[in-house]
């Protein structure tokens, strides 16, 4: 497996850590919000990033979350059209930039979300919470009402024409779960709920360039068993988030990864028997002494991807693949 961390396209603490503790791959969202300019559609913005990312010692081995605004595709609005052809663009690009995965989700309207964005644990940690009774008293957002069949109508009409252009470029496309995998939130349809609804997905696809991203905390507030789930998609998985989390999909608190409902040596030696061999990196860990711990919206890498709670996540990580003779590798630049 390729050991990762997500780091921000401008250099901060994490980078740093990142280096100390031989992590050479990196996970990055290369949206305008967050480098001031182009979409990873423009080619020359993406070999500039590449280029940046490389002098500093990391070798970008996967994009991960919307790289420009999707809310045309997601909904199916007028413009999709248009959108998906840079979308295709940006496939191409990640081709010829050497990117073999694209973490992508179809949460329409709401990406990952949570109410509770400051939870006390342990030792005076501070973790995201979500409860779906405090979503829900928020009302609908300005998207209104969004029906389930609308998504999954959408998502096809999206895959279907994005697919051929992954493989053409040799990109994996790794589908995120729903996070929080709720029926609905503040109004609006998630259908990415279950483990069916992701085979469901990944069938209506029709190719091999698409996949899963194996959530474990996802699938764990579904209900679903981990371990089973492994060896149900161990062919379709195309990257790991490891994280853990304590509640149901209705109410749950992230967790550090040896103190959550997971029994995670079991996952990692599930891991180790399907032999997979992609992407792995820490999700969503604890703000510890020493980090910031944010008030506000939960969006993006701004909760959950704090330097300390990285460092745990990411020895604790190690430990295990050690223990269950997964091997791996740190990268290779120095």
């Amino acid at each position: 497996m390729r050991l990762c961390m997500m780091l921000p396209p401008v250099p901060d603490r994490r980078w740093a850590v990142a280096r100390q503790m031989g992590v050479r791959h990196a996970i990055a969202k290369l949206a305008p919000e967050l480098t001031g300019g182009p979409p990873p559609w423009d080619m020359v913005a993406l070999a500039a990033h590449v280029a940046r990312y490389r002098e500093a010692g990391f070798q970008i081995v996967g994009l991960e979350g919307d790289q420009f605004d999707m809310g045309r595709i997601k909904l199916g609005l007028p413009g999709r059209d248009e959108d998906i052809a840079r979308y295709r663009t940006m496939l191409a690009n990640m081709g010829r930039a050497g990117i073999r995965l694209l973490c992508l989700n179809f949460m329409v309207g709401i990406g990952w979300y949570r109410t509770d964005p400051r939870v006390p644990t342990r030792g005076g940690a501070f973790v995201s919470g979500f409860d779906a009774e405090k979503a829900e008293a928020m009302g609908p957002t300005e998207a209104g009402i969004v029906p389930h069949d609308r998504i999954w109508a959408n998502w096809t009409y999206f895959v279907r024409a994005v697919a051929p252009a992954a493989e053409a470029a040799g990109v994996t496309l790794g589908l995120h779960p729903d996070d929080p995998p709720v029926p609905s939130l503040r109004g609006i349809g998630r259908v990415l709920t279950s483990a069916d609804a992701m085979e469901r997905a990944i069938a209506l696809a029709d190719s091999p360039a698409v996949g899963m991203t194996f959530c474990q905390g996802s699938l764990k507030t579904m209900g679903e068993d981990v371990p089973a789930c492994i060896r149900r998609f161990k062919d379709r998985i195309a990257f790991i988030h490891v994280r853990d989390v304590r509640g149901t999909a209705s109410r749950f608190e992230e967790t550090f990864p040896d103190d959550g409902d997971t029994d995670m040596a079991a996952v990692f030696r599930a891991y180790a028997a399907a032999g997979l061999d992609v992407p792995i990196r820490p999700d969503h860990a604890p703000a510890m002494d020493g980090d910031a711990a944010h008030d506000g919206p939960v969006h993006g890498i701004n909760v959950g991807y704090e330097a300390n709670g990285m460092i745990f996540t990411v020895g604790y990580m190690k430990g295990l693949m050690q223990a269950t003779g997964i091997r791996w590798s740190l990268g290779d630049h120095r």
